[in-house]
């Protein structure tokens, strides 16, 4: 694995939060799925084009784009083994073989010089410790006319599942979750800032849109809320509470998420997030 600067990121990933994603990747692909068609469309590959994912987690994203690609090869990088361990295996039953997976920091991996000619991401760039640094090495990994196409998560307030854990406040210390801006989930929420930041890396034509997409989020109220709760952010405001409080907001969400159920209970949640584009 290269050098890792973002260790914070890196403990995560290879703890808990790497483990329940790979447990967890296909429940997390039907919450995020909805956006590979139009990012793979963005980016636009070509049948013998280089593809490097970023932050590929479980390597959905990595072997549709291999599969977009049959004469050329996507690489997935991420920080997480975990993750990394479910890629492979996926990836070997799936019989996509036109893939590489590679650990490492996408802020400072020793990438060759032009060695890709797409560089896509789903979910996969808001956790940098330093945006600019990292989009600038992806951009040198890019050969020149090389493009770049992600998503990452817009307002807070147009994502239902962060409306889900808002009304957990007054119960669990929710405090300034989701605010844009802040480290983590949302930090390329303001469209502003994300122009400046690729502009600033060396990008040129950036493109931000808005897209939309219904997640499936559970079999039902109660095993949507379980699975929310699970994750990263809900373990953290969790673990902060006595057992009764737990209690009383697995309630309150459970409620929240009833007015999701769709007919066959399935608790479908919207997810704004900014479709991007960039040239090199």
């Amino acid at each position: 694995m290269s050098d890792i600067v973002n260790t914070e990121q890196a403990q995560a990933w290879n703890g808990h939060e790497g483990a329940h994603w790979a447990r967890n990747q296909d429940r997390w692909n039907a919450v995020n799925g909805g956006f590979d068609d139009r990012l793979l469309d963005a980016a636009a590959p070509t049948a013998a084009h280089r593809v490097l994912d970023v932050g590929c987690g479980a390597g959905r994203t990595t072997r549709l784009a291999a599969l977009r690609a049959p004469e050329g090869h996507a690489t997935g990088l991420d920080l997480s083994g975990p993750m990394l361990t479910a890629a492979r295996a996926r990836a070997a039953r799936e019989g996509v073989t036109n893939l590489s997976f590679v650990q490492g920091d996408a802020q400072v991996h020793p990438f060759e010089a032009g060695s890709f000619d797409v560089a896509i991401s789903r979910y996969g760039v808001m956790f940098f410790a330093d945006p600019v640094a990292a989009f600038t090495n992806v951009g040198r990994a890019l050969a020149p006319g090389g493009r770049l196409a992600f998503v990452c998560p817009a307002d807070p307030g147009s994502n239902d599942w962060v409306l889900a854990v808002a009304a957990l406040r007054g119960i669990l210390p929710v405090g300034d979750f989701g605010r844009p801006g802040l480290p983590g989930m949302f930090s390329l929420a303001d469209p502003d800032h994300l122009r400046a930041v690729l502009t600033a890396a060396g990008f040129t034509a950036v493109t931000v849109d808005q897209v939309q997409a219904y997640g499936d989020w559970g079999a039902g109220a109660e095993d949507a809320a379980d699975f929310l709760l699970g994750t990263g952010p809900g373990r953290h405001l969790t673990s902060q509470a006595d057992a009764p409080t737990r209690a009383r907001a697995r309630d309150t969400l459970v409620a929240h998420l009833r007015a999701h159920e769709a007919a066959d209970g399935t608790v479908r949640l919207r997810g704004t997030a900014w479709l991007v584009t960039a040239d090199r």
